[in-house]
């Protein structure tokens, strides 16, 4: 029994750090994915507006969404 647990606990902490890693890895990935969103609305709309309604938002999204049907 003492040699399955010697044999476990390792193989359970390689587990963990992958699982850790992947999650760093695909949290960054959409961080940059929003930036990048962001900045490309920026460019489009020429500029950020700081403030807009929800109903613009909804009106925007919808143009955005009938667009590309």
């Amino acid at each position: 029994m003492e040699g399955v647990t010697q044999l476990a606990l390792p193989v359970l902490g390689i587990v963990a750090a992958a699982a850790a890693t992947f999650y760093v890895v695909s949290f960054s990935e959409l961080r940059e994915k929003s930036f990048r969103d962001l900045e490309d609305s920026e460019y489009e709309k020429g500029g950020f507006d700081s403030y807009v309604s929800s109903r613009k938002r909804r009106a925007i999204r919808k143009a955005e969404k009938k667009a590309k049907n």
